[in-house]
């Protein structure tokens, strides 16, 4: 059985491949802030899965981590985790010294990638050569997969499209620019384009939108052409045969899909050279409740080509 855990800010969930493909029901904990509590639940975390599947640790065939942050996927150092609390970690060295069996760590919208490729090769029966993940979570980023493989990029940065400038007047981003595409389309994003006392703000922007009130219909076409562009770019830079949009806004499911691929045919409609690239059937949401990140962790501990 291979075993993958998804430690996320303030959530960390796991789940076993076993040999036929099929997926152990998860395990889910709060995540501890700072290193020593991440490891810790980590470790917990194993333990857990070990009592659910009935063996020792050390006889999963392969354990991966998918974590936020400047990830090391050679060392399992991670550099730079800012919501958890880390600097200069390393997750995967110290994992594999308690557990007896080597620990290879990712980035968590990388793994979620590979958990995505996956779950298309599931569905389709093949796996697609290319494929795009779009992590619509507080911030917004990318994991690409092509030729069946995991793209680092010369830095460990591939991917990172949410800090591509598209509007030089734009907002102030984190990351120092202005007008960055995450500053358009990200939960960071729709919360300051609607302030709202809602405990899910986008839930009460679609919500408000699908009334008639026109400043939330404004405001949610905005969000759709953020991230319409965040797919075109995707598939401009890269020719993913899919893109898969997944993350915490994923929920938000066919309205979501909607929404982008009807921005998507209207700029279809006004240039021959995107309606020649078929960008509205070349986008799907990742089905509610699927793993992505924790089924990727678990092959990035497998998979061979990793460790090249």
């Amino acid at each position: 059985m291979r075993l993958g855990i998804d430690i996320g800010g303030t959530k960390t969930a796991a789940v076993a491949i076993g040999a036929d493909g099929e997926l152990s029901d998860q395990v889910r904990m709060p995540t501890g802030f700072g290193a020593e509590q991440v490891v810790a639940t980590a470790l917990r975390t194993v333990e857990r899965m070990s009592e659910l599947a009935g063996v020792h640790a050390s006889s999963f065939s392969s354990i991966g981590i998918g974590i936020p942050g400047a990830v090391d996927g050679r060392t399992g150092r991670v550099a730079h985790a800012v919501n958890l609390g880390l600097e200069g970690l390393d997750l995967g060295p110290r994992l594999a010294d308690r557990l007896g069996v080597e620990v290879r760590v990712e980035n968590d919208v990388k793994a979620a990638a590979l958990g995505a490729h996956h779950l298309l090769g599931v569905a389709d029966g093949l796996r697609a050569d290319s494929m795009a993940y779009l992590n619509l979570g507080t911030g917004l980023a990318a994991g690409i997969v092509l030729g069946g493989q995991l793209l680092r990029g010369g830095h460990g940065v591939a991917g990172e499209i949410g800090h591509i400038p598209v509007d030089p007047a734009g907002d102030r981003c984190g990351c120092g620019q202005r007008g960055c595409l995450e500053t358009l389309a990200s939960g960071s994003a729709l919360s300051r384009m609607w302030p709202t006392e809602h405990p899910i703000p986008a839930r009460d922007l679609f919500d408000r939108a699908d009334s008639g009130e026109q400043a939330a219909f404004e405001v949610r076409e905005r969000f759709f052409t953020g991230v319409a562009a965040a797919v075109r770019l995707l598939v401009l830079t890269t020719d993913v045969d899919t893109v898969v949009i997944g993350g915490g806004l994923a929920a938000l499911g066919d309205e979501l899909l909607v929404g982008v691929r009807h921005i998507l045919d209207g700029w279809a409609a006004d240039s021959a050279f995107l309606a020649s690239l078929d960008l509205p059937h070349r986008v799907q949401v990742i089905p509610a409740g699927f793993p992505a990140a924790a089924v990727g962790a678990a092959l990035v501990g497998e998979d061979l080509w990793q460790r090249s």
